[in-house]
């Protein structure tokens, strides 16, 4: 395999394009055509942790945070980031990092935020804007059907739970081809009016490519017309934070407790107790401040998150529990899930979960 490969594979469960503006995903160092030895999965990349991929014989390092974040303009060993990044360089070791765009993935870090703390019932908590797109074409009908199921292989029509989506108008379509074309239907000179079906049909974003190529490779016409809108719905399947429930609502210490044993947490800081039992439960992996007034709304009874700042703990007031477990806490089962993806996808190939710690904060 080579490290294009790898990536694809890992874009299938999130897709750059999902990824939040500000932040810097893919591949940051190496070369993409290269053979891939070994595969060694992350939180952070630090030294210790190319030492072990050096150590592992892997030449790819799959992090979740991306190790150049701001813009590099000298690489002189000066800081970690210009250190790590230098002996990548030296040793030949990609570094690919996934970030955000798991954070937003249905199948991605806060899923498995609920799936330690055992919440069923999940959604999404913030639905991400601006992802989703609809395609508009013009079809003659006796080919309608053929070009709605090409479309519909390639991904599009996916509605919530509903796949095969689409709406389709009846209409007559008019052209008149020139010198040099090679009209399907009518005659250069003259024109051509023939029954359409205008089929509209929604997308995610990031399959955009892959949708005008079965359109143009499945519909009878040398010049394809179509028209692609992005529209303001939210894609309930994709975004920030999750929310479920527990199976049994809890007191409010037996939770924080919960929260302790399950995500390994030596300190769990939260907001004022308020005697109600705990049943829905948001999650939001990382840094997750901007999340309190959206899990309210949703009338979560706690918010799971981390690095909230002092008068951030009174937003909660009085209508819900704040429990801020740490930011390595919260993303520490992140590199499982990808280590467990991969081996599902690419099962006869060496990939090694990052033994080295990288958590900066400690504990007295």
């Amino acid at each position: 395999m080579i490290v294009k490969d790898v990536t694809d594979i890992l874009e299938e469960l999130a897709p750059l394009s999902q990824a939040e503006d500000f932040d810097n995903v893919g591949l940051l160092v190496g070369d993409a055509q290269a053979e891939v030895t070994g595969i060694l999965v992350t939180l952070d990349t630090l030294e210790n942790v190319i030492d072990e991929a050096i150590e592992k014989s892997c030449n790819l390092v799959v992090s979740f945070h991306p190790i150049i974040f701001g813009g590099l303009k000298k690489l002189t060993g000066r800081t970690y980031v210009e250190r790590v990044v230098m002996k990548a360089i030296a040793n030949n070791i990609s570094i690919y990092a996934i970030h955000t765009a798991l954070d937003n993935a249905w199948e991605g870090v806060n899923a498995k935020i609920c799936e330690v703390l055992g919440l069923g019932e999940r959604a999404i908590l913030i639905p991400k804007q601006g992802s989703i797109r609809k395609l508009m074409t013009y079809v003659p009908k006796e080919n309608a059907e053929k070009v709605r199921e090409a479309l519909f292989a390639a991904g599009a029509g996916q509605i919530g739970k509903y796949s095969h989506c689409s709406f389709n108008l009846a209409g007559t379509g008019t052209f008149r081809a020139g010198e040099g074309a090679n009209p399907t239907l009518g005659q250069i000179g003259s024109t051509h009016f023939e029954e359409e079906v205008q089929v509209q049909v929604v997308f995610r974003d990031d399959l955009q490519h892959k949708i005008i190529t079965a359109l143009k490779e499945n519909h009878p016409y040398e010049e394809v017309a179509y028209e692609v809108l992005t529209t303001e719905n939210l894609h309930q399947e994709l975004g920030m934070g999750m929310i479920g429930e527990l199976e049994d609502a809890m007191e409010e210490e037996d939770f924080l407790q919960l929260l302790k044993d399950r995500m390994d947490a030596k300190v769990v800081r939260h907001s004022e107790l308020l005697g109600n039992k705990i049943s829905k439960v948001a999650v939001l992996g990382g840094s997750g401040a901007f999340a309190i007034g959206a899990a309210k709304a949703a009338g979560a009874d706690a918010l799971v998150t981390s690095d909230l700042k002092y008068h951030q703990f009174y937003e909660a007031e009085k209508k819900i529990l704040l429990a801020d477990i740490g930011h390595f806490e919260s993303e520490q089962f992140t590199k499982t899930l990808l280590v467990d993806y991969l081996t599902k996808k690419i099962p006869n190939f060496a990939i090694s979960l990052s033994e080295s710690i990288t958590n900066p904060i400690k504990y007295f």
